[in-house]
């Protein structure tokens, strides 16, 4: 492993970015993180036998920023062509929703309902789902904030997207508002690290991954950081 060492781990010790603005995959603070994204981060770097320290931010869009400025050395994000020239996927471990907020009152049933002219539809600047919806939606207008509930309220907005399990904690914490059933994206959550890295490299995380999907790993720490609903990617065909 010493070279997948060297080739991952340039300062010696794996700097994972964690991103704590999404809680299926990560909780706690800066100090003391949790969730499925750090077991996965420790155990890399246990297979490699190196230290690991955790960068956290707040949003998808810093975690991938701090792969691509080199302050990271790994991330987990979720895959999408505006990020492929820049980061090295292993293929998902963990699938999540997208879903729409709407107000009560809307007419709104489902997420084809939703690409209509007028519609504006909150979302967290950077997230996959601001990536997804920017390049699929034909007719709605998608607005970025720090977060696409607090942009949805604040500018009174048709709608907000977001994950569905913070999303459905939101409408039910906030009478006059519902999660539309059905999901507009399917989020497909990976491990990624620079593309500039050695073959063998993300063949090590890839094949990893897979593993740990297997062997009951990622599970086991989605039970623990009390995210039982979150869906273990199925293994890479």
């Amino acid at each position: 492993m010493g070279d997948l060492a060297a080739d991952l781990t340039p300062t010696g010790a794996l700097r994972a970015a964690i991103n704590l603005g999404n809680p299926v995959l990560a909780h706690g603070t800066p100090d003391s993180p949790g969730g499925v994204t750090v077991d996965i981060a420790r155990e890399v770097a246990a297979r490699l036998g190196v230290p690991v320290e955790f960068a956290c931010f707040d949003a998808a869009r810093k975690s991938f920023e701090a792969l691509t400025s080199g302050a990271a050395d790994l991330c987990f994000l979720a895959i999408e062509p505006a990020r492929a020239a820049s980061v090295a996927f292993t293929a998902p471990y963990v699938v999540i929703e997208g879903v729409y907020a709407v107000p009560d009152g809307s007419a709104f049933a489902s997420p084809a309902d939703v690409d209509r002219p007028g519609v504006r539809i909150g979302v967290k600047q950077g997230s996959a789902y601001d990536l997804f919806l920017t390049r699929t939606l034909e007719h709605a207008t998608v607005v970025r904030g720090s977060d696409g509930v607090a942009v949805f309220e604040e500018q009174g907005l048709e709608v907000a997207a977001g994950i569905r399990q913070p999303m459905t904690a939101y409408a039910a914490s906030h009478p006059g508002t519902r999660v539309l059933p059905e999901r507009f994206m399917q989020i497909q959550q990976a491990v990624g690290t620079s593309p500039d890295r050695d073959p063998a490299t993300v063949d090590f995380l890839r094949e990893l991954v897979e593993e740990l999907k297997a062997n009951g790993f990622v599970a086991d720490a989605l039970r623990r950081a009390n995210q039982p609903d979150a869906t273990v990617a199925p293994a890479a065909s």
